[in-house]
């Protein structure tokens, strides 16, 4: 995946990619970014960790190189925060381009200092032990998307997004067509039409009787 492709990705924005891709890939609302004016976008290392432990965490971290976002699994447990400043700072060193916990992670205003792109369900300020199994670059399931290592995970203020590599370069070409069908609606309206005209949306109000 050429840097040129992720950097096209993050300034499309997830909800264009989402909808240029089918409506497909979007986790959900509940994963949010610690700092929304970031995003971020790279291929996963995903992470199946045990609740309330971040053994794994420190192992994947030697399996990560340069661009990747860490994609961790910790069961939606929100008690704990398997992630904080010092693994932001390992995370910067290794060049990572962000993190996605399906759980809790501390430290935040460390976290936003350091210009780390987070996503995560919560913040808590208890920590984790580090002596429970799991398991790295398998497929994991949560927010209602499947992921898997290597997809293209995306994320800014609106959240989060699943592309899978076959599909970059399409989602891409959809997303651009999309946006300019928006850009010429944007031109429409300042001509003084309105939504209802521009989705041709009369018939259906029409049909509850609205005029």
């Amino acid at each position: 995946m050429s840097a040129q492709h992720l950097e096209r990705l993050k300034a499309l924005g997830t909800a264009t990619i989402h909808e240029a891709q089918g409506q497909k890939g979007a986790l959900d609302a509940g994963l949010k970014p610690l700092d929304p004016t970031l995003r971020m976008a790279g291929p996963a290392v995903t992470v199946d960790i045990r609740p309330g432990d971040n053994l794994m965490i420190h192992y994947a971290l030697t399996k990560t190189k340069p661009g990747d976002v860490l994609v961790v699994d910790a069961k939606g447990f929100l008690e704990a925060g398997p992630w904080g400043d010092i693994l932001t700072l390992a995370a910067l060193e290794l060049g990572l381009a962000g993190l996605v916990v399906n759980g809790s992670v501390r430290d935040g205003n460390a976290i936003i200092e350091m210009g780390f792109p987070v996503f995560c369900r919560g913040l808590s300020i208890k920590g984790t032990g580090k002596n429970q199994p799991g398991k790295v670059n398998v497929p994991l399931q949560f927010g209602g998307v499947q992921i898997h290592a290597g997809d293209i995970v995306v994320g800014d203020r609106d959240g989060l997004v699943v592309v899978s590599p076959s599909e970059v370069e399409s989602v891409i070409d959809k997303s651009i067509e999309r946006e300019e069908k928006e850009e010429a609606m944007r031109m429409a309206l300042k001509e003084g039409k309105t939504m209802v005209e521009l989705l041709k949306l009369g018939e259906t109000l029409e049909r509850f009787g609205l005029r």
